[in-house]
């Protein structure tokens, strides 16, 4: 009898300080985090998604319950599919950048390369700098008139290079280029990273092999690095879908080119702030939410067949 109850006391001893009953401590620590989350992040995507069954009035000040109708609408406006194809085109370009700097970045990386640093950090800059203002430079570069580009096109003997910014083809096209360019940098910086996590004993192996130069990069570097490549295609397609600030400084409100050039955020943009109908623009904030989650689940699902974990 007495045995019997020196055991369970040891039991009951070793389950109150066992780690699966530590109380209530974690949520202690792990509570204002949590809360902070909840009420910056998930409370306002649950207010939009409210606010978007709504429409306002045109100064904003009063809403009322209109179910669907703002998604129906949405749906069937003319400039919808050219705000999607132009999101789309603008972030299939800024996704080139990545191969980009998978080059630059195995560059800086080689063995006996002085002012390694130096480099890193003339790549790194652009990223650093405000985007207004590197959009007004990249403006001059595009200018029909004297820009650099023109000035180039011309002394190759094209009489009357386009108007970049102000024509509908190429307008989009030069703030995607914009945004390749400033994305490089960043870049450089991950897959710098994921490529001083590859163990040199590979490389040490492969060269036994008979291994090349280029052949260690296609066959033990690419395939290391993919964790890092996928990274950055999750991060620069979710950068791609919220295109506004670039679009808006580099081509303007006043441009007959911003018609068709327009994103899903300048929707956005318009329907909210300059037609003051916050559930209209609500529900575009909603759908371009529902698209992202829909292609990043996509990637997450494609990346089982060409990432390779270690």
């Amino acid at each position: 009898m007495g045995a019997t109850v020196v055991s369970a006391g040891k039991k009951s001893r070793s389950s109150r300080h066992s780690p699966t009953s530590v109380g209530a401590w974690p949520l202690l620590f792990v509570g204002p985090l949590l809360a902070g989350i909840g009420l910056f992040y998930y409370y306002p995507i649950l207010s939009n998604v409210m606010l978007s069954f709504t429409k306002s009035n045109a100064f904003g000040t009063r809403s009322e319950f209109v179910g669907l109708q703002n998604y129906t609408e949405l749906i069937t406006r003319p400039d919808m599919p050219s705000a999607i194809f132009n999101t789309l085109i603008y972030t299939a370009v800024v996704l080139l950048a990545i191969p980009i700097s998978v080059v630059v970045a195995s560059a800086l990386e080689l063995p006996g390369l002085k002012f390694r640093n130096l480099y890193r950090v003339l790549f790194f800059m652009p990223y650093l700098a405000m985007p207004i203002a590197i959009t007004q430079v990249w403006k001059l570069v595009f200018n029909g008139n004297f820009g650099l580009i023109n000035q180039a096109l011309k002394s190759f003997g094209i009489a009357e290079p386009p108007f970049w910014l102000s024509t509908p083809p190429f307008a989009i096209l030069a703030v995607a280029v914009f945004g390749l360019w400033s994305s490089i940098g960043f870049n450089v910086i991950i897959l710098s990273a994921g490529l001083k996590s590859i163990p040199p004993e590979l490389y040490e192996a492969a060269s036994l092999d008979g291994a090349g130069a280029v052949r260690q990069f296609t066959n033990v570097t690419l395939p290391l690095l993919t964790p890092s490549i996928f990274l950055l295609t999750i991060m620069q397609t979710i950068s791609g879908f919220q295109l506004f600030d670039a679009l808006f400084a580099m081509i303007g409100v006043s441009n007959p080119a911003m018609r068709e050039s327009r994103s899903l955020v300048y929707l956005f943009y318009q329907e909210a702030f300059i037609n003051n109908d916050k559930g209209a623009g609500a529900a575009v904030a909603v759908f371009i939410l529902l698209f992202v989650g829909l292609v990043t689940l996509l990637q997450f699902i494609g990346q089982k067949r060409w990432v390779n974990y270690v």
